[in-house]
């Protein structure tokens, strides 16, 4: 008969713990709807909150560092009752949902009268996007966000205790992901597809101009202000994108050449919201139009939920699990 000695045992115990690190009700049997494990000693009352216990607890639940240094002095150092109150007020859910991104969502424009500012919030489903709590939500941000123009840092801080809550009621991630704001007194907004893509325009002039010309914005989806605005590296990178264009093509290098050299005439107007073809009028140019109606455009934003992220869902808690079962072995 084999006897397992006290050192194994803790031995076996550690590796345990540092394995499963969360594990959902799928895999913990009857040990409830979610069973947490953790290595070493329970910390004494009074114990001191180190970047170790943080650390530890971070690893255990997946809450953010400051969550968890919070939960850690309400709970005087004890691990399993930071993580029990982190259960109870819904951190923990909202920290399992913060693996899952946030693609879809909405824009929401305030202005003033000293400006306009845009601002994006992103939820998982367009389902949710149209959700009451997560409008008001978005609404609350864009709110504070023309009242006391703050960058993106100060914001999302701002309202970080609100979005934790509401990813809990909702079970989806749920992000404040940008702020623009664009200066004028005079700005026309205009929000497209019930908030998908909004844009602010910050000019002088006709009302009604500035409003076509966010509608404009926002189906050409221009980069620059003007045609002299475009920066020369940015045009030298197009050069040599359709001179390889040109070449892959079979043509020879001095007709690739000339080919190009026509086509990067173009190139800074079709960029430049004043030297493209104003789409209401498209035998007119913007810059036309606008003089036409002696009106100009100082300054123009325009966002679309979701541009620039890979919608893409990260691993599921059972993956990560597992993954860390792999690591410690």
């Amino acid at each position: 008969m084999k006897f397992v000695t006290a050192s194994s045992f803790f031995a076996v115990l550690s590796f345990a713990t540092t394995a499963q690190a969360f594990v959902p009700s799928s895999i913990a049997g009857n040990r409830g709807p979610a069973a947490f494990c953790r290595t070493g000693s329970l910390a004494p009352l009074q114990a001191e909150i180190t970047t170790a216990l943080i650390k530890e607890l971070r690893e255990l639940t997946g809450a953010g560092m400051m969550d968890c240094k919070k939960a850690l002095q309400e709970s005087e150092g004890d691990v399993e009752k930071a993580i029990e109150n982190m259960r109870t007020s819904g951190q923990l859910k909202a920290a399992k949902k913060s693996t899952k991104v946030a693609a879809e969502g909405q824009i929401v424009v305030r202005s003033d009268d000293a400006g306009a500012a845009l601002v994006e919030v992103n939820c998982q489903t367009d389902f949710v996007a149209k959700d009451a709590s997560f409008l008001a939500f978005a609404c609350k941000v864009a709110d504070a966000a023309i009242q006391s123009r703050p960058d993106i840092d100060a914001l999302k801080a701002q309202f970080e205790e609100e979005r934790t809550a509401l990813v809990a009621k909702i079970g989806e991630n749920i992000e404040v992901r940008r702020v623009t704001y664009v200066e004028g007194e005079k700005c026309a907004t205009y929000l497209h597809n019930g908030g998908k893509i909004g844009v602010v325009v910050a000019g002088t002039g006709d009302d009604l101009t500035l409003k076509n010309m966010c509608m404009h914005v926002c189906a050409s989806a221009p980069q620059f202000l003007a045609p002299e605005d475009v920066p020369e590296d940015v045009i030298e990178k197009e050069r040599k994108v359709q001179l390889e264009i040109a070449m892959n093509e079979g043509k020879p290098a001095d007709i690739a050449e000339k080919m190009v050299s026509g086509r990067m005439k173009k190139f800074a107007g079709e960029v430049a919201l004043k030297g493209q073809p104003f789409v209401m009028e498209p035998k007119k140019s913007v810059a036309e139009v606008l003089k036409e109606n002696k009106s100009d455009v100082t300054s123009f934003i325009r966002l679309e939920v979701g541009e620039g992220i890979a919608k893409q869902d990260g691993p599921s808690f059972a993956e990560e699990v597992a993954a860390m079962a792999k690591g410690g072995k």
